[in-house]
């Protein structure tokens, strides 16, 4: 256990400092398990590096206490995401898309992971081959108080998008298909993913291309539901 290890909360246990050999494994790791994704026929592969997952622990200053390569300045706190990055892209193929998802903020006054970074961050993934910016926030510190609403987390998507190459995707209390066409429309974001509003609505596409006027093409299997 080394002096960087630090707990979620008091009552959290402590967590194993990864020696750099252990990375090096780590990462070897990512990408094995991107070749057994392309294997089983994914089309899209997306690295989780938000919501104190392990690549956001190393982002953070709030979580990274390291003093070696791994810790500190950011390049430093930033060299495990992009050793990740460039492993996966070697055994992923070009013409399929690679996402990484970043907490933007970890919504603390200070000694946290910022928007700033997460816009410098989002030049480097661009640079190494990420094809698009899931950007969502929070999850490394806890009892922060997070300002949530429809959309709260559109802003941190917009101004990446508006600061760099690299393509964005929008998430976070978007529910509706209005909403989320208007983010489109407006420039925001390049992409919206939902997550819980479909497990709620698993119609949810169905029902958006119906409020459009669009045509909605149906399985003969599944008429009998629709």
């Amino acid at each position: 256990m080394g002096p960087s290890a630090v707990p979620f909360a008091e009552d959290h246990p402590v967590p194993t400092e990864l020696t750099t050999t252990r990375i090096a494994e780590v990462v070897g790791e990512f990408a094995d398990a991107a070749r057994r994704a392309l294997a089983a026929g994914f089309e899209i592969a997306e690295i989780h590096g938000a919501h104190g997952y392990l690549i956001g622990n190393f982002l953070s200053p709030h979580s990274n206490h390291r003093t070696d390569e791994y810790g500190g300045s950011y390049e430093n706190r930033t060299r495990f995401a992009l050793e990740v990055v460039d492993a996966v892209r070697a055994v992923w193929p070009d013409d399929k898309p690679l996402f990484f998802r970043i907490s933007a903020t970890d919504w603390l006054e200070e000694d946290g992971w910022t928007p700033d970074e997460t816009v410098r961050l989002a030049r480097d993934l661009h640079a190494h081959g990420v094809d698009l910016l899931d950007v969502s926030t929070g999850g490394n510190a806890s009892g922060v108080r997070i300002p949530v609403g429809p959309g709260y987390q559109v802003p941190f998507a917009a101004r990446v998008k508006a600061e760099t190459p690299m393509p964005v995707a929008a998430v976070g209390l978007i529910t509706d298909a209005e909403q989320a066409e208007k983010i489109l429309a407006n420039g925001e974001a390049d992409a919206v993913l939902l997550g819980r509003e479909l497990l709620r609505n698993p119609s949810w596409a169905r029902q958006a291309a119906r409020e459009a006027g669009a045509e909605v093409r149906v399985p003969d299997q599944y008429h009998r539901s629709v």
